[in-house]
């Protein structure tokens, strides 16, 4: 397993859309281990989409599981998913590894369903809420080319940089 390099905003090539993966296999699996250990590298990482590491594939890895009190569905491998339903919208901050010196406001859906592909290639469904919902949303994103930046409520009021920790 290896960690990743995270490709990092201005870069152009965030704005590329991925494609549907159509081979399950070792190749895959290999990679598979190698983003989620990219993810868990990386300070606060909840989620990760393949298309940040040069990969444009619709693979995206979510688990908010570490959250205190947050309800999850656990480490969530995300292979061509599609949002079915949505409800109810909020604004919240997010951040990116692909953008670290800046965090926004977003708004997104509180709740939603949604079908993938898990590493085996067997078609899962999720019902996701809150803060795991909002991570999906944003990792999704990712696959069609956006970025938090590009959803912010307003440039000008809800664009933050974010705080450095010692």
């Amino acid at each position: 397993m290896a960690v990743l390099e995270i490709i990092k905003y201005p870069d152009e090539i965030l704005k590329q859309i991925s494609e549907p993966v159509e081979s399950f296999n070792e190749e895959l699996m290999a990679f598979l281990a190698d983003l989620e250990e990219t993810m868990r590298a990386g300070p606060g990482g909840v989620g990760i989409a393949a298309a940040q590491v040069g990969n444009f594939s619709r693979i995206a890895i979510v688990d908010v599981s570490a959250k205190p009190k947050i309800k999850h569905n656990g480490c969530m491998i995300l292979i061509n998913p599609e949002i079915k339903t949505w409800e109810g919208m909020k604004v919240g901050r997010e951040g990116c590894m692909s953008v670290p010196d800046y965090t926004g406001n977003v708004i997104r859906a509180e709740k939603i369903t949604l079908q993938a592909c898990n590493a085996q290639g067997e078609l899962c469904d999720y019902e996701c809420e809150g803060y795991e919902a909002r991570a999906v949303q944003h990792e999704l994103d990712h696959m069609d080319g956006l970025l938090f930046l590009d959803r912010l409520v307003s440039r000008r009021t809800d664009l933050f940089k974010r705080k450095k920790y010692k």
